[in-house]
């Protein structure tokens, strides 16, 4: 150790703030730990708060409005053509960011977690170097990893802070609206921002390596959402890579290599959306036992301890799904097990939303998923075209599905396509977490008219009980 070197100690150390990192933070402060938080920002939030989930919902509720308006022309209310205000969108964008990272900020003083900005070096499994900060090493008992993940580039594509070729946190930027917009991939990334770019009046190209969009999604959920984007788009380009790609002062020209009959076309801007890769590199864990596979994901157990006693990780930064809901959990846990506290991850159903016009949502067991395990199950499916509520607001496009173990009636898995399916989605989660019944499901009252009671629909067709729909067998009553 230099001279003059300031060192710390602390019980819990916490490397990265972000919904997990926090998370484990306030939880481990809670059960009376000694904990200091460090990270290259001086705000807490992550990612999610400053370049993703909460930047990006807040730019779709205003999207979601615009798309509202529209609808309610056949219904007899005409709104006048929205004025886009950019620098207030910003401004709006900003206001919400600001006012959640102060509430965190807030969150952590009271609860005593000391909160240190710089980047944090392993030198052992007891200690780490800070660079950029007065504190210059930290030891501790146990460290937890929430260093996240970032986007991925194509090969010799960097992403430049006032570049043409944007990455999701660029775009989330607003540099300005660009008449042509190229976006690359399709999952819930590309089609978020796409429709956000398409409502201000962006002409948007999607391009997908694959023959389909939201592979996560069975393609009955997906159906909705493809079919309004197909409208809002300008073109779909599948089973499509791209061969090259050259920015200069006007535009980004793009080589297309698959299905596409223009093989060469020039954007105003291009958004990579291709995938996410985990933080785990130059964070000296070479210097520690910890372990990561072929793609650079700490390997952990079900308790977020890695294979270095002292040290678990949390978050994007160990795959799996990439939420912050995940995350959340994993944090709670990994502070929990330190503490000494009977804890693990073991959630049987993960919920997935994807934040468009229409959500699409899922969780617990898809339909593809069992027939690739080739699980014996029951699929029951109830259109919102049969839902008093959906009708009333005029999204009858929407779609409510259950997997159902066709021997005992339990609830495996559920996806919603629709309106609200953020909320909707997460009695699914309840139900399978709790190894809820068909017959639980149905013998809920959910109240009418509401989006909520297509569950409980769903669940009557399973026995055969349906309502608003003709069941698939009549069953005999009482005689006389």
């Amino acid at each position: 150790m230099v001279m003059g070197e300031l060192t710390q100690e602390t019980e819990v150390l916490v490397i990265g703030s972000g919904p997990g990192g926090y998370a484990a933070a306030f939880r481990a402060a809670d059960l009376g730990l000694d904990v200091t938080m460090v990270d290259m920002q001086e705000r807490p939030g992550g990612e999610c708060l400053f370049r993703g989930c909460i930047p990006s919902k807040t730019l779709l509720y205003l999207s979601e409005l615009m798309h509202d308006a529209e609808r309610a022309e056949p219904m007899g209310l005409t709104f006048e053509r929205p004025k886009i205000d950019l620098n207030m969108i910003r401004n709006w964008k900003q206001q919400v960011i600001d006012s959640m990272a102060m509430g965190l900020m807030t969150l952590s003083d009271k609860r005593g977690v000391q909160r240190i900005k710089g980047r944090a070096v392993f030198e052992g499994s007891d200690c780490v170097r800070l660079q950029g900060s007065e504190v210059r090493r930290i030891k501790f008992s146990h460290a937890i990893l929430a260093t996240g993940s970032r986007p991925l580039a194509l090969p010799d594509v960097t992403f430049q802070e006032k570049g043409r070729v944007m990455d999701s946190a660029g775009a989330l930027e607003f540099p300005d609206i660009p008449g042509t917009l190229l976006i690359l991939g399709g999952g819930y990334i590309a089609l978020e921002l796409g429709s956000v770019y398409a409502s201000l009046g962006s002409r948007v190209t999607l391009a997908v390596r694959s023959e389909r969009l939201i592979r996560g999604a069975d393609p009955d959920l997906a159906a909705p959402l493809v079919r309004r984007v197909e409208k809002i788009f300008d073109r779909f380009h599948y089973d499509t890579e791209i061969k090259a790609l050259a920015e200069d002062v006007s535009g980004v020209t793009v080589k297309f290599d698959g299905k596409t009959e223009n093989w060469e076309q020039t954007f105003d801007r291009v958004l990579i959306a291709i995938g996410r890769i985990p933080n785990s590199g130059d964070m000296g864990l070479e210097a520690t036992k910890v372990q990561t596979d072929e793609r650079g994901f700490v390997v952990i157990d079900d308790q977020q301890r890695t294979s270095d006693d002292r040290i678990f990780a949390i978050g994007d930064v160990v795959g799996g799904p990439m939420l912050a809901h995940k995350a959340f959990r994993e944090g709670k846990v990994a502070a929990e097990v330190i503490a000494g506290e009977p804890s693990a991850f073991d959630a049987r159903a993960i919920p997935a939303v994807i934040f468009t016009d229409p959500q699409v949502a899922w969780c617990g067991l898809t339909e593809e998923q069992a027939r690739k395990e080739k699980r014996p199950v029951k699929v029951e499916r109830y259109p919102w075209k049969f839902s008093s509520r959906a009708t009333t607001m005029g999204v009858p496009e929407g779609l409510t599905k259950m997997i159902f173990d066709p021997g005992t009636g339990r609830i495996l898995g559920m996806g919603i396509t629709g309106r609200h399916t953020e909320g909707l989605i997460s009695e699914g989660a309840l139900a399978i977490e709790m190894g809820a019944l068909a017959q639980d499901m149905a013998f809920t009252i959910h109240p009418h008219p509401t989006l909520s009671e297509t569950l409980g629909e769903v669940a009557d067709i399973f026995l055969g009980e349906a309502t608003h729909i003709l069941p698939k067998q009549k069953k005999k009553g009482p005689v006389g």
